[in-house]
């Protein structure tokens, strides 16, 4: 079997058309769209075809594609672009009967198209003069390929334009057998300037690096090159200055039906661990940096995994798409990991999403955690954690009142975000914390009724919504650690509430 990966960036409009053309073919495949934080609907689109939607942990290609083949089940991987509508209907057959037939371990794309200038005037010439057995490809840079896992696995993914060009050397430093394969004619649409400009330096950079034998002065007279490119941050509330009202929700237990962080510890029989941590910690900032650690060498696709497999509250997608045509910008806060976070802020139409950044290496996690400045308060010898904290930073960066937001929560240690956000909503609340500092409590399910009160607008209203019948045991799909789960999520929290001083309402590790 194969496995195809997608690699996207703000490809909606054409990453349907791409899916329908790879399941025309004969063989069987999985197909795995890794999205680039996308801006616009590609996530939606693609999630309509059924197929698995992973949200890269940060932007680029590279990191994008070798995230995807992490994620891969299939021995074969193969790649193709998202945003090309004149694939042949045997793409598949094409890019891997080769590999399948073992007659070769790598095989590149070549094919017809507006002459490519990069190619002509800067990859070709830089590999006649240092890798000579590679000048006779057709289109080094061509991004359609597949290959042996076995062999991308040991190969080093460029987080740029030079990623292509990149894995064709490190297949042939590898000796690999390499074969070039005719798929047709495609179209695409013509790069600008400037980003012919950027191509140019960051494939050369490729090249020349790879090239560690040859002698610094004769690399030199090849002319200057970009020796460093700063990682740009995705940070989508960048855009969103002149919006005025918005929705956060909990990502656990108001997103997620139940805990990612215990269910994840479940999962890689880290529970013990765990509640060690629990038992012996009282300082937020120590739980949360030493339950990272936990998760050392746990790869993206892994933590993924796991998002993946709890279910989320039946409509919120819904809500959110309807909270967003009502002018709320929508987004997710939690104590757990942003990999995780942005990534189902993705899957569900969200706008932005607040959360601790798991430190990933080549994206397998290193066991360490940067808590970000917005959840730690300004004192600067010793600062504490302090979610709450968040709605002061909305209010500085982005102009947007604490008046004028509505914070969906329902954990124990809610109660200063309840109280201060404009409406403070607890969902489904299992906690007299929560409960008693909310000024609007959803008993139902689903969240349906938060469309009613953001009708309303941002004005506190004391009002509690009838509960309708409860659905409350969620399954949680293919996690198969959910007994162990359950119990470990019950004993933490005892564990926490007897730990947890009474009038303390931010501590710990919190559930919501």
């Amino acid at each position: 079997m194969i496995s195809v990966i997608i690699p996207v960036l703000n490809e909606g409009a054409t990453i349907r058309q791409v899916i329908r053309t790879i399941r025309k073919t004969a063989r069987k495949t999985e197909i795995i769209v890794v999205d680039d934080n996308s801006t616009d609907n590609t996530v939606e689109e693609a999630m309509k075809e059924k197929v698995r939607v992973i949200t890269s942990s940060q932007r680029g290609k590279g990191i994008s594609m070798r995230e995807g083949m992490m994620a891969a089940k299939h021995d074969i991987i193969m790649y193709v672009d998202g945003d090309i509508l004149t694939y042949p209907d045997h793409l598949v057959e094409l890019l891997t009967d080769a590999i399948v037939n073992d007659e070769a371990d790598f095989t590149k794309s070549y094919f017809e198209r507006q002459a490519g200038r990069v190619t002509q005037l800067v990859a070709k010439p830089l590999l006649s003069i240092l890798f000579p057995e590679l000048a006779h490809f057709n289109q080094p840079l061509s991004g359609m390929i597949a290959a042996k896992k076995s062999f991308l696995q040991k190969v080093h993914f460029e987080n740029d334009y030079g990623v292509d060009i990149g894995l064709l050397i490190d297949m042939h430093l590898m000796q690999a057998r390499i074969q070039e394969v005719n798929i047709g004619r495609l179209e695409n649409a013509m790069k600008t300037w400037e980003q012919l400009s950027k191509m140019s330096r960051e494939v050369s950079r490729t090249i020349l690096r790879k090239a560690e034998s040859i002698p610094q002065q004769n690399l030199e007279t090849l002319g200057n090159i970009n020796l460093i490119r700063e990682q740009m941050e995705y940070s989508i509330l960048e855009s969103i200055d002149k919006l005025d009202k918005m929705v956060i929700f909990n990502l656990d237990e108001t997103v997620f039906t139940q805990n990612y962080l215990y269910l994840a510890a479940a999962a890689f029989e880290k529970e013990e661990g765990l509640y060690q941590i629990l038992q012996h910690h009282s300082d937020p900032l120590s739980i949360l940096r030493r339950t990272a650690a936990l998760f050392q060498g746990r790869n993206l696709a892994e933590l993924l995994e796991v998002a993946d497999d709890i279910p989320v509250t039946p409509d919120i997608r819904h809500v959110i798409r309807e909270l967003k045509r009502r002018g709320y910008v929508c987004g997710f806060i939690t104590d757990g990991f942003e990999c995780v976070a942005n990534h189902m802020k993705n899957k569900l139409g969200a706008d932005f999403a607040f959360a601790n950044r798991l430190h990933l290496i080549h994206s397998v996690a290193t066991g360490e955690l940067t808590i970000p400045g917005y959840f730690l308060n300004g004192k600067e010898n010793a600062p504490a954690y302090e979610k709450s904290q968040i709605l002061t930073y909305i209010a500085e960066k982005y102009h947007i009142s604490p008046q004028n937001i509505i914070y969906v929560g329902n954990g124990e240690n809610d109660r200063t975000m309840l109280e201060k956000a404009g409406i403070g909503v607890a969902y489904h609340p299992q906690f007299v914390e929560a409960e008693t500092v909310a000024d609007k409590v959803i008993e139902d399910i689903c969240m349906a009724p938060l469309l009613d009160i953001a009708q309303a607008g941002p004005a506190r209203q004391n009002m509690r919504w009838p509960s309708k019948q409860q659905v409350r045991n969620i399954g949680l799909g293919s996690l198969a650690v959910v007994a162990t789960a359950g119990l470990l999520y019950l004993a933490a929290r005892q564990i926490r509430r007897a730990l947890r001083p009474e009038e303390t309402a931010g501590g710990q590790l919190q559930s919501a």
